[in-house]
């Protein structure tokens, strides 16, 4: 069942996302952000990128969401209900990430689409899904996402490898800017925004005093299965939990923090492949 209004529903295919104001409660995002903060498995995991300007963005990445609380997140009815209602298809969790912007060192993230190197994976149809979870405040001063409204209709852009991180060709992320509106996305903790695997999005590097984490569940839609297998998993169904147990969980020390983490230096081939297919065209 959908938990979307008509309204959201137009908003999202107008503009390509939408911002749902605190789907998760204070406690169950304090129990997200002392969960990661304390993760020293996550923390080991977590691969540094350059921004190609200098400055490095820290992110740890997951394929299957398990049953901690980063789990319960990414399986929970309220955001997954939402996702399917958006898709209009079942969803599957294409992988989870924490976003680890820190204070002062965390770098910026190239304008791109999520589908400019999913698309790598043998997926056909950009028909996915990402909701990102603002574990902290996220303002312009510490870098927050950047979208340019109703880019997702552009279709696909290509995209070029900008340091360690793959983004959009710079000459038509420029002339989109001219024609549609750049919303810095402001959020509190437990905000949630929902986002097309097409929307052209950024942010700047954070030079403030405050950290910005935040968490981006994936997913895919199921009738999009990708063709060949890559480092992200193809139709896997999801086991929606319902929304109590995100605290539940939360708030057992024993269970809050499991789950597998990728190696993104050795498995992440989406970025790789673009070097590989431009060395090739020259």
């Amino acid at each position: 069942m959908s938990l979307l209004t008509s309204d959201q529903i137009s908003d999202y295919e107008r503009d390509g996302f939408i911002i749902v104001r605190g789907l998760f409660s204070s406690e169950e995002t304090g129990l997200l952000a002392e969960t990661a903060r304390n993760d020293n498995a996550m923390d080991k995991s977590a691969s540094s990128m350059d921004d190609g300007e200098g400055n490095a963005v820290r992110l740890a990445l997951w394929n299957h969401p398990g049953d901690g609380i980063y789990g319960m997140f990414a399986r929970c009815r309220k955001l997954v209900d939402r996702v399917e209602g958006l898709l209009d298809d079942e969803a599957y969790h294409y992988h989870s990430k924490m976003i680890l912007k820190d204070a002062k060192v965390g770098g910026a993230w190239a304008w791109h689409q999520d589908y400019g190197y999913w698309y790598q994976n043998g997926v056909l149809f950009p028909d996915l899904c990402s909701v990102m979870i603002a574990v902290d405040e996220a303002t312009r001063e510490n870098g927050c996402l950047q979208v340019l409204r109703g880019s997702h209709k552009l279709g696909r852009v290509n995209h070029v490898l900008s340091g360690d991180q793959a983004g959009a060709e710079i000459e038509r992320v420029e002339e989109a800017k001219k024609r549609l509106e750049l919303v810095h996305v402001t959020m509190r903790p437990g905000d949630a925004l929902y986002f097309h695997a097409n929307l052209l999005h950024a942010s700047d590097a954070n030079n403030s005093e405050r950290s910005r984490w935040a968490m981006i569940c994936c997913y895919n839609s199921a009738s999009n299965d990708p063709y060949k297998d890559s480092h992200h998993p193809r139709y896997t169904k999801l086991h929606k939990v319902e929304d109590d147990r995100v605290l539940e969980v939360g708030r057992d020390d024993a269970k809050r923090s499991r789950v597998a983490f990728a190696d993104l230096v050795s498995d992440d081939q989406s970025a790789k492949s673009l070097s590989e297919n431009e060395s090739q065209t020259n």
